[in-house]
């Protein structure tokens, strides 16, 4: 966890840099109010799968594809430290095993309360379930909004990022890659 007395100075110097008086009305609390929202924002180094997964795996006669979508998240890009925000989309056939609905979004969290590069965290995702669930396959799809190309750089506002990983059944058989991205398509959200 971000050590909040350094991160409040660090802030303090940072305002001081760009020209700004850190004692004036409006940033007075400015440097604690971010140290608060770094350690809110990077709670996935904290985290572990093993209490989020907290013994909610069941054993269920079940080999369909299991697919969750339109898991929101919220970022930080590691190369700029701004956010990027979007959708996961996951899915994965069970072998004997199935995972609490609720621990997907929270392994979703994880990884996105962290410094992250969206490819990354989509790999991350994808090989967690694998070594957690020992499933048939995994896929995972992520569409993510960058502000670091949006406000900054070339400025593209309506530019979006899709990234895919695809383990096990998914990578090897078409057919069951082509209906998870079909199912996927339909129930996309548009990022705002």
């Amino acid at each position: 966890m971000p050590n909040n007395a350094k991160v409040e100075k660090a802030v303090t110097d940072i305002l001081h840099h760009i020209g700004e008086d850190p004692s004036r009305e409006g940033l007075q609390r400015t440097p604690h109010r971010v140290a608060k929202m770094f350690k809110e924002l990077t709670t996935g180094y904290s985290m572990n799968v093993n209490d989020i997964i907290n013994d909610a795996l069941f054993t269920v006669d079940y080999s369909e594809m299991v697919l969750v979508t339109n898991i929101e998240f919220y970022s930080l890009c590691e190369h700029h430290m701004l956010p990027f925000f979007g959708q996961a989309h996951i899915a994965y056939i069970p072998r004997k095993k199935v995972v609490g609905l609720s621990k997907i979004p929270r392994i979703v969290d994880m990884f996105a309360r962290r410094l992250q590069v969206q490819e990354a965290m989509t790999q991350q995702i994808a090989q967690t379930l694998m070594d957690v669930l020992d499933p048939h396959g995994v896929g995972v799809v992520i569409d993510g909004h960058h502000m670091c190309m949006s406000m900054r750089g070339v400025q593209k506002h309506s530019a979006q990022m899709t990234t895919s990983t695809v383990l096990g059944v998914f990578k090897d058989k078409d057919k069951t890659r082509n209906e998870f991205m079909d199912l996927v398509k339909g129930s996309r959200m548009k990022i705002r």
